[in-house]
């Protein structure tokens, strides 16, 4: 049988999902590329590539040379960069992409949200006045918060934040979600948090923060996403599941 090859972009536990549900398909040969950032990722369930591809023109080549027939973009909601060479890669190279990207989370009853749109306007929108930041973005965008060198932070990550930052009173924290509410609760007490800055990333693994600041009556200040690009669009594991085999007829039907 001649088998479709499909590359994942991932890094997402929907990338890991959408791979591992695809594993079994005898029709179809998974590759999951991870771009090595975290130093110690979990197990995967399809033959792994890891680091970066050198640019559009890197991918473009390795979709070609691969033959890859159809590549999956289940990068982060923010990884605006990868999911920008990932279009330009599968024009570049005439296969379909199909982005995967989960919902972002929804305001209810007793949320105290600052929207923004960039994490240079929730430096800002911590104000002049010193606070303790529990600051849960990930490690590559915390440098941000040296420009506010007043508060007190509490950075959590999975991997170090490799150069610390400079500002004076910095707590680090290395964690991998999930994370329970009762568990989030009781580390914003621990540490007189009395503010969040978080990225609406979407999921379950880290909306256990939103549901924490809720109950105690914190302010979230929340990094909005960029307007999304049309295309092939999957919001769910689900429904990439069904686009996948959409695709996939639509490569039979053209005889590649």
């Amino acid at each position: 049988m001649d088998k479709r090859r499909i590359l994942i972009l991932g890094g997402t536990a929907e990338a890991r999902e959408l791979a591992a549900r695809l594993a079994g398909r005898a029709d179809l040969a998974v590759t999951l590329s991870l771009a090595g950032r975290t130093l110690d990722p979990a197990p995967q369930p399809v033959p792994v590539r890891s680091g970066g591809f050198g640019g559009v023109a890197g991918l473009a080549a390795y979709l070609t040379e691969q033959a890859v027939d159809l590549l999956v973009d289940a990068t982060h909601p923010f990884a605006r960069q990868i999911s920008a060479n990932a279009r330009a890669a599968s024009d570049t190279a005439g296969i379909a992409l199909l982005r995967l990207e989960r919902f972002g989370w929804d305001e209810a009853e007793g949320d105290r949200w600052m929207r923004v749109g960039s994490v240079g306007e929730a430096v800002a929108a911590l104000g002049a006045q010193p606070r303790r930041v529990f600051l849960a973005i990930g490690r590559q965008e915390a440098k941000a918060f040296d420009a506010a060198p007043q508060h007190h932070y509490l950075v959590r990550s999975v991997d170090p934040v490799d150069p610390p930052l400079d500002a004076p009173d910095v707590e680090y924290l290395l964690a991998r979600g999930p994370f329970a509410v009762e568990a989030e609760v009781a580390l914003l007490r621990d540490h007189d948090i009395d503010i969040i800055v978080s990225k609406n990333s979407g999921g379950d693994a880290t909306h256990g923060k939103i549901v924490a600041a809720r109950i105690l009556g914190l302010p979230v200040v929340l990094v909005e996403r960029t307007g999304a690009d049309g295309g092939h669009r999957a919001e769910t594991v689900e429904d990439a599941l069904r686009l996948v085999d959409h695709l996939a007829a639509s490569f039979r039907n053209r005889g590649v």
